[in-house]
């Protein structure tokens, strides 16, 4: 396998890139100048030093000092505690930021589970939620929001989550809902337009 073919296979790995887009890249970078690849390299490897994962709700973050282990939504003193949304990805959370429907606080799952996976623990952080739900409880949490994908992969982890957190529901009396209509069934929060997710928020049940 020569050099175009690696870089073919890397590219077709990346969410929603197939082998003709893949293929597209490779020659899109064959065509650039040497400054540009070595920019692109560059900043590839400073990505990897700088972004941390949030203690909290696990979202990528670029981490400006090495003791700091909040992003900057788990440390603004002014978001709302007592309310928490979960969501499957980090481009959910910045499409949900854009929208400024909700000023609570966050936990990212980093994926949704697949119909009858019999683990989701291996699909989804579902141990770092229950931590992150009991910390929050002893402080006042009352309500989750499921912020999830309305598709069947998002009603099914958000079926797992509502197993999963009910004896912490039942202990504080914590309320759990789910978004509302606005989002079309099939529909993946990423691509929502900032109105449908407020909408979404405002019919949250």
């Amino acid at each position: 396998m020569d050099s175009i073919d690696k870089l073919i296979k890397i590219f077709s790995e990346f969410p929603g890139i197939g082998p003709k887009q893949a293929r597209r890249f490779v020659y899109f970078l064959i065509n650039k100048n040497i400054g540009y690849i070595d920019e692109l390299k560059n900043e590839i490897v400073e990505l990897r030093k700088n972004v941390s994962s949030c203690f909290d709700c696990k979202r990528y973050y670029f981490s400006k000092h090495e003791n700091q282990n909040l992003c900057d939504i788990c440390s603004d003193k002014k978001r709302d505690e007592s309310i928490l949304m979960i969501v499957s990805r980090d481009v959910d959370l910045e499409n949900v930021e854009r929208s400024h429907p909700f000023f609570g606080k966050y936990f990212v799952l980093g994926g949704l589970v697949p119909i009858l996976d019999k683990n989701p623990e291996q699909k989804i952080r579902l141990k770092e939620l229950l931590a992150l739900v009991s910390r929050m409880s002893e402080k006042g949490l009352k309500e989750i929001i499921l912020g999830l994908d309305a598709n069947s992969e998002g009603e099914y982890t958000a079926n797992i989550l509502k197993t999963s957190l009910s004896s912490l529901m039942s202990k504080y009396s914590i309320k759990i809902s789910e978004l509302g209509r606005g989002l079309s069934t099939g529909t993946e929060l990423e691509y929502s337009d900032p109105e449908t997710i407020k909408n979404a928020f405002q019919n949250r049940k």
